[in-house]
């Protein structure tokens, strides 16, 4: 009988099993993506190297508020790292003393500042969005987050010039820096938010956002 059943074939024949256990998107050496942002793989990266690129990421947003522009990457790379930085710090200084002899440091306490803070830019963002930006509600707080930064700038030029006796020559300083920090945080923040607003309502957006740094900002100079 010519016809033979081969109960075994020629491995090389076989269906090969090999293949590639690469996950996708996953890269073994730093790439960029379109924008010019390196891609990186933090699962493989060492602990010390992702917090020092979150930090520097997080300086170069405060560098974008300080010169604004248009396109950055404080919208497309959004965190609240910074945010969370400048409220604490901002919240710590402002907050009246514990101590009940002392009624002249009539300053708000720690929570009210931190409410004001993250309740305000709530309630900006939520007024960006009902008017049609198209931004997304952690974007809008990042930015207004970190346009604190003049706002915080001021606050500390602000106490150091409270460490001498007060003059109206002393008050007049105050005054300046803290309307001169006021105008830059409400300008910054025009800058990022405005682009994502409808040509026609950005009055409408802009006016909350007034108010936002208006009112720290009053905290900040009637702090004695």
């Amino acid at each position: 009988m010519d016809s033979k059943l081969d109960m075994f074939e020629d491995v090389n024949t076989s269906p090969s099993l090999e293949g590639d256990m690469s996950i996708p998107g996953k890269r073994t050496t730093t790439a960029t993506n379109a924008s010019g942002v390196p891609d990186y793989n933090t699962l493989d990266e060492p602990i010390r190297e992702t917090v020092l690129r979150d930090i520097r990421a997080v300086g170069i947003k405060f560098y974008h508020v300080l010169y604004p522009k248009e396109k950055s990457s404080l919208l497309r790379d959004w965190d609240l790292w910074g945010p969370l930085v400048l409220c604490t710090f901002m919240a710590t200084i402002l907050q009246g003393s514990s101590s009940a002899d002392s009624m002249s440091d009539n300053g708000p306490e720690f929570a009210q500042v931190f409410v004001i803070v993250w309740i305000g830019a709530a309630i900006v963002t939520l007024n960006s969005k009902l008017l049609g930006g198209n931004i997304s509600f952690f974007q809008s707080v990042c930015v207004l987050g970190y346009c604190l930064t003049p706002v915080a700038i001021a606050l500390i030029v602000c106490r150091v010039i409270l460490l001498s006796h007060q003059t109206r020559l002393l008050f007049f300083l105050r005054f300046v820096t803290t309307t001169m920090g006021f105008a830059w945080a409400t300008y910054a923040s025009f800058i990022f938010l405005g682009q994502s607003q409808p040509p026609h309502r950005k009055p409408l957006a802009v006016y909350p956002i007034f108010l936002f740094f208006f009112i720290i900002s009053w905290l900040v100079l009637s702090h004695n």
